[in-house]
């Protein structure tokens, strides 16, 4: 029994003594860290510069470092209570702002080993309760449907998350104003995402929405108009010039074609020729005519596949910009008519 004793004994001093080791070379390391390569002097940390810098021979050791603290700054305990923040920033684009839990889908487990069956079962009963548990009345249920709709249209069309954001907020004022009875979810969010887009003058054609869309243009066009109403939205009307950029670089045609396209859209909207006409159309035919007064190799044909509208329009539309460029200037570009 006093063998024993005695064992222990030992062992425990001799893991004290290797602590007691481990501790001291610790201090030691840390001490080289905080110490100059090139004098020995104390190390000072300028947060200003993001810099790591002696404070006796000026050496600067380190730059550019990564600032880990805090974007925002407290002057007071109250302060810095109220704005620290844990996890991931909220977001309007889920039903419950992205606060609940979500189990992820891969079954493998921290280390990245593959759940065994009795797990990988277990885990897949545990996702489904926790969708059912996510959602605890019908309107949740209708909201998480809607900004999962928003989503899918929003990335189809290439929207940025700004609009996807605003989008779901359109939404949200819908569904707290009873709006959404005797009216389909899907019309609603496709209207939102609509007025969203319009908003932050990324527009997109009615007929590119509808064609993401679940339900059919007439239906968007109506949900639309009342949802504007309803919630007296300010949507300025389009401008032919937004849709611009997107369709120059859907052409592949050069910064001096689009300039010239804009340069025509301006000198329009100062004769008035864009009053009562589709901004789609305008730009399209904008496009054309530009691609004429440059030399750029398009044809109607391709002008009227990437922007969804028939030549006849881009036909009759490009020859109004070309008549009012004219007018402006009072010359002609002595070009023919001939339509490609």
């Amino acid at each position: 029994m006093s063998n024993v004793r005695q064992f222990q004994h030992s062992e425990t001093e001799y893991s004290t003594d290797d602590v007691e080791t481990t501790d001291d070379e610790r201090t030691s390391t840390h001490e080289e860290q905080h110490a100059c390569p090139e004098c020995g002097g104390n190390l000072e940390v300028d947060e200003a510069r993001g810099e790591t810098v002696c404070r006796d021979c000026g050496l600067v050791v380190e730059e550019d470092e990564i600032d880990r603290g805090p974007e925002w700054r407290a002057f007071d305990s109250a302060e810095k209570d109220e704005k620290s923040r844990v996890g991931a920033p909220t977001t309007n684009m889920m039903h419950d702002k992205g606060l609940s839990t979500n189990i992820g889908w891969q079954d493998k487990d921290a280390y990245g080993n593959q759940l065994s069956n009795n797990q990988r079962r277990r885990m897949s009963r545990l996702r489904t309760w926790n969708e059912r548990f996510r959602t605890t009345d019908h309107q949740e249920r209708n909201l998480k449907q809607a900004l999962g709709e928003i989503e899918r249209m929003a990335s189809a069309l290439g929207l940025p998350e700004n609009v996807r954001e605003t989008a779901s907020v359109i939404y949200r004022q819908a569904l707290e104003k009873d709006m959404l009875p005797g009216r389909s979810i899907e019309g609603i969010a496709t209207a939102s995402l609509h007025a969203a887009a319009r908003m932050a003058n990324v527009p997109r054609s009615i007929d590119e929405v509808a064609r993401v869309s679940r339900v059919d243009e007439e239906t968007f066009e109506r949900a639309y108009r009342y949802t504007v109403r309803e919630l007296s939205l300010e949507i300025e009307p389009a401008d032919p010039a937004e849709y611009l950029p997107r369709f120059a670089s859907d052409l592949g045609v050069s910064d001096e074609t689009e300039r010239e396209a804009r340069e025509l859209l301006e000198t329009a909207k100062r004769a008035n020729v864009h009053s009562g006409k589709s901004p789609v159309g305008l730009a399209a035919a904008a496009i054309y005519a530009a691609g004429l007064l440059t030399n750029a190799d398009l044809t109607q044909k391709r002008v009227s596949e990437v922007t969804d509208m028939s030549e006849v329009t881009i036909r009759n539309r490009y020859q109004e910009l070309l008549s009012a460029r004219e007018d402006a200037h009072g010359f002609g570009d002595g070009r023919s008519e001939t339509t490609a």
